[in-house]
């Protein structure tokens, strides 16, 4: 499936969730989709942002390994359905966008969290969110440069 599809599905299921939980597990899922993404494009994308595609695929997966296992319990990663990434700019873009509205999202849910383990969860999700973000900008100007024909 193509990263398009993938990012709207996660976009969907993170407008539908309702509960912190739900929230959370939704975060982790954006991660796992980064980290696709990353993987499928240092290996396939451009040769001028392999290297940066390999950072975005690192800062995915540094999720938590009991956050991960909570979205593997609620049907799996959809991360792993990627096929191809057919517009690299358009996907980054719009996962990009995706995590910043994870970090809103988070930052609603630890503000009004009441229990501490939930709100470190959220405050962890929001660090990976964060990098994971800086990584997509930076794979993005590569990109860009290397339209304008620049180097890398």
């Amino acid at each position: 499936m193509d990263a398009l599809r993938l990012i709207e599905a996660t976009r969907r299921a993170l407008v539908q969730a309702g509960e912190v939980p739900d929230i959370v597990v939704e975060a982790w899922q954006t991660q796992a989709l980064a980290e696709a993404v990353g993987s499928h494009l240092a290996l396939h994308g451009p040769f001028e942002a392999r290297a940066a595609a390999g950072g975005l695929s690192e800062a995915g997966c540094r999720a938590s390994g009991a956050l991960r296992q909570a979205a593997l319990r609620t049907g799996g990663l959809r991360a792993a359905q990627l096929t191809e990434v057919r517009d690299p700019w358009a996907a980054l873009t719009a996962l990009g966008e995706l995590l910043g509205e994870v970090g809103i999202a988070l930052v609603g849910v630890a503000c009004a969290c009441e229990e501490d383990a939930v709100y470190w969860q959220c405050i962890e999700a929001i660090d990976a969110a964060d990098e994971t973000s800086d990584r997509v900008g930076g794979l993005l100007r590569r990109l860009a440069l290397r339209e304008r024909g620049g180097a890398a």
